[in-house]
């Protein structure tokens, strides 16, 4: 059984992914955490993201326990992340990772819950549940803002909010499987919500559908 959890950075989704996994007993996949490292071993190489040859030879050369990195959570990775998933073949590499966890869960787990942006449309249009979380904008930029406060980096939240609209534009507006909720995906909107309501939300949805 596969599950697929899209949506925009920093609506909740990964959280909410996880969730879901663990109270299944499924294996779990943060796709954007692959992005994240390519866009980092771009970084580290001196060379722009938006490179198509040097993100692609990134890709060609990742490696599972590149997964692991600390440095994935900053924001100029994040950042990164999102112009190498612009680049058609980066995401033609990435996409048998991300379709051979799903159909063979790592752990003989019974099924996969793979979170990201473009997970029911491209990756695994044949999900068995898609949910599509988002949230307004501006909460989006709260949390964001609150998160980095937390774990001790410097914030400015007008800075967070634009970072977030201009990602925004580039997932949605990318040639290369641009992020967009699929035709039978369930959409959650988390504005008002704080995770245990989330996870209830998705909860049902996945229970209606499968029975």
């Amino acid at each position: 059984m596969i599950i697929a959890v899209d949506g925009p950075a920093a609506s909740g989704k990964g959280t909410l992914a996880r969730r879901i996994a663990t109270h299944f007993e499924f294996a779990y996949l943060d796709t954007g955490k692959i992005y994240r490292a390519v866009g980092y071993r771009v970084l580290e190489s001196g060379v722009d993201p938006d490179d198509p040859e040097a993100a692609l030879a990134a890709a060609q050369a990742l490696q599972a326990a590149d997964l692991d990195n600390a440095e994935l959570t900053s924001d100029r990775v994040a950042v990164a992340a999102s112009k190498v998933a612009a680049i058609e073949a980066v995401r033609a590499v990435l996409l048998g990772f991300q379709q051979t966890f799903a159909a063979t869960p790592p752990g003989d787990a019974a099924g996969a819950v793979l979170d990201g942006r473009d997970i029911g449309t491209v990756v695994c249009p044949d999900a068995a549940v898609k949910l599509f979380v988002t949230a307004a904008v501006a909460e989006r930029a709260r949390r964001r803002h609150k998160e980095l406060l937390d774990k001790g980096e410097p914030s400015i939240y007008s800075r967070v909010l634009q970072a977030l609209k201009d990602r925004d534009a580039r997932d949605s507006n990318r040639s290369a499987a641009p992020l967009v909720a699929a035709s039978d995906a369930i959409e959650i909107d988390t504005t008002a919500m704080d995770p245990d309501e989330a996870f209830a939300a998705a909860l049902a949805s996945i229970q209606q559908h499968t029975g």
